[in-house]
């Protein structure tokens, strides 16, 4: 069996892993160079996710994401200026219902992205701009590029987000709304902020601030074990770079309408946005990495009926978007695409019987179809 991936985000690589490790020739074709894009800094991983990089990745790299993950992160915080300081005002656990996160730990998500690349050389191909697909007579898929390469699998598979050409050219009906909302996410050095006293009010929980009108999401994440003395540790194979200078840092995010966020620098336009709001949150903005600052839009996906199962498949953001979820959804996706493909490897299923069977737990794990993604 050969598995095309279109994709090289979490979903597309964590399937990748888990493909080589059943046997099964993969390769996965990225559309922008190895750095990519910025997709913000933070990602709260939870049960979804980590159970699927633990069934999908070789033990040594489980091992590096776990040692430098933050936290247990089992409730959010609400944050309101009670005589004119800070202060906790409130606490819901994270149970995962009515919006809120389930319980998990942060990770540095360019990290997690360095780790998945590791020692997947022979699998990657970067600069490769998937157009379109052919289904053959005799039930294979051939795939085209923008530079005339082209490739030939038993298997293709969507990985490539919320933009998914691969959707577009497969299940065209379906089609992402754009909201108008925005979300600027950014990062900044925890020892910037440590006098503010907001690391320590906030622990390792997730936190949201309402104050003075204006909204802000916050996350510490302090490395169970540092980056580079994990990396020597556990993956010697990660490229020094992903874990060279990477410190404690906040995490921070500001919800915003598209009319807000104006055409000004993306971390000019948050310190504008936060002007007014107490010190303490006036500086994580302040003194933030302002590389890492980035705008992301919603978009929304409406509901969609089934589709009949094919040699063409989706995962993550191509298929389904969740709110701040994302990144969990598409690595379960590939767990659970990754086994449905092992047995049909193994001839216990037929190959469609199995991405039916895959597409069919898709729809029902991530229920209701429609949702919002934060997205470049």
């Amino acid at each position: 069996m050969r598995v095309v991936v279109i994709g090289a985000g979490l979903g597309g690589l964590t399937l990748a892993h888990g493909l080589r490790r059943a046997g099964i020739d993969v390769v996965v074709y990225e559309r922008d160079a190895a750095l990519g894009r910025p997709q913000g800094v933070s990602l709260h991983v939870d049960d979804r996710g980590a159970s699927a990089l633990r069934a999908c990745l070789p033990p040594a790299h489980v091992a590096m994401v776990e040692a430098t993950t933050g936290g247990p992160r089992e409730q959010t915080l609400a944050l309101s200026e009670v005589d004119g300081e800070l202060a906790v005002t409130g606490t819901l656990p994270s149970g995962g219902v009515a919006g809120r996160a389930r319980p998990g730990r942060q990770v540095h998500r360019p990290l997690l992205k360095a780790v998945l690349l590791t020692e997947l050389d022979d699998v990657v191909r970067f600069g490769a701009e998937f157009t379109r697909f052919e289904r053959g007579t005799d039930g294979t898929v051939r795939v085209r590029f923008a530079d005339g390469r082209t490739d030939t699998a038993d298997v293709l598979v969507g990985a490539d987000g919320v933009g998914s050409v691969v959707r577009r050219r497969y299940l065209p009906d379906v089609r992402v709304v754009d909201t108008g909302r925005r979300m600027i996410m950014g990062a900044t050095p925890l020892r910037a902020v440590l006098g503010t006293g907001l690391p320590g009010l906030i622990g390792n929980s997730a936190a949201g601030a309402h104050v003075r009108g204006t909204t802000m999401a916050l996350g510490v994440l302090r490395f169970t074990e540092p980056p580079e003395v994990a990396r020597r540790r556990w993956l010697p194979a990660l490229r020094h770079g992903a874990v060279a200078g990477i410190d404690d840092y906040v995490m921070w995010a500001l919800p915003v309408t598209q009319e807000r966020l104006g055409s000004a620098a993306v971390w000019c336009r948050a310190g504008e946005l936060t002007v007014d709001l107490p010190s303490a949150l006036r500086s994580v903005v302040a003194e933030a990495w302002p590389e890492v600052t980035v705008a992301l839009r919603i978009g929304v996906i409406p509901p969609m009926p089934a589709w009949p199962a094919s040699p063409v498949t989706l995962i993550g953001d191509a298929i389904h978007l969740a709110p701040g979820f994302g990144g969990n959804l598409a690595m379960q996706d590939a767990r659970h695409l990754c086994e449905a493909l092992a047995a049909a490897h193994r001839g216990r299923l037929g190959l469609l019987d199995a991405i039916g069977a895959y597409e069919d737990t898709m729809r029902r794990s991530n229920s209701p179809s429609a949702g919002a993604k934060a997205s470049t």
